[in-house]
């Protein structure tokens, strides 16, 4: 399975990433992508950036070596009624939201706590996607939420980075979520969550477990640039023109 979008980035605005935006696009060009997410922190997370970071991202280039670029955020989910940590006036701006449950802003409770937290930011319409849910911190009803993400048009994400241990003990889960997503017909983004320019668009070990299992191509958005465009136009994101002749 091959990849021409990458949801999920991080720059040297995150606090803890090492590469700068142009040093991202040329990476996402090396590899072949056609669009790449800038999906830094919100300001919750420790060392992230300030709310304005993100109400400016409007300056940014639509390409950059020649990859179109999409503005966006990787939000934290705050507590278990399902708030996020961006107003909703820069949040509607954007292009492309993220939403992850993170140990530093949101401390890990119980099963029934983390599903309550992600059936409401689902039902909040706020996000477009779910990030790295194969965390074991955050054990969560998989086909409740993913059915519940399936019906109201959110994204599953896949996340590189858990598959080669950035969170011990997300593979076997990811692949479980992988699973029921394929089985209630739920859509998956597929994420590096790079915080270095070498991992921009790579994919390996998703395109490993996606292919092992046999998910239908068509239900991965990240695998047809036009096809996340789509997605994106059908979620009423309106700024996007620029794209559609890709």
């Amino acid at each position: 399975m091959k990849f021409v979008v990458d949801t999920h980035t991080h720059t040297v605005s995150s606090g803890h990433a090492y590469s700068t935006l142009l040093e991202n696009a040329q990476a996402a060009a090396e590899h072949g992508l056609t669009l790449m997410c800038v999906t830094d922190h919100a300001p919750s997370m420790p060392g992230s950036p300030h709310f304005w970071h993100f109400a400016n991202q409007r300056i940014l280039p639509r390409f950059l070596h020649g990859v179109g670029i999409l503005r966006g955020v990787e939000v934290n989910i705050m507590n278990s009624d399902g708030e996020i940590d961006l107003q909703p006036h820069i949040s509607e701006q954007l292009d492309w939201v993220l939403a992850s449950l993170h140990e530093p802003v949101f401390r890990p409770s119980d099963h029934q706590t983390h599903t309550k937290a992600l059936l409401n930011v689902i039902a909040s319409g706020r996000v477009h996607a779910l990030g790295h849910l194969g965390n074991p911190n955050f054990d969560f009803d998989f086909e409740t939420v993913i059915t519940a993400a399936a019906e109201a048009n959110v994204l599953i994400e896949i996340n590189n980075s858990s598959l080669v241990g950035s969170r011990a003990g997300s593979k076997p889960r990811c692949e479980q979520i992988a699973l029921v997503a394929k089985e209630v017909g739920a859509m998956l983004t597929t994420g590096s969550d790079a915080h270095f320019a070498h991992d921009v668009g790579k994919f390996d070990q998703v395109s490993e477990l996606l292919n092992k299992i046999q998910f239908p191509e068509e239900r991965v958005v990240t695998t047809n640039a036009n096809r996340f465009v789509e997605f994106l136009k059908r979620r009423n994101n309106s700024n996007l023109d620029a794209f559609f002749t890709l």
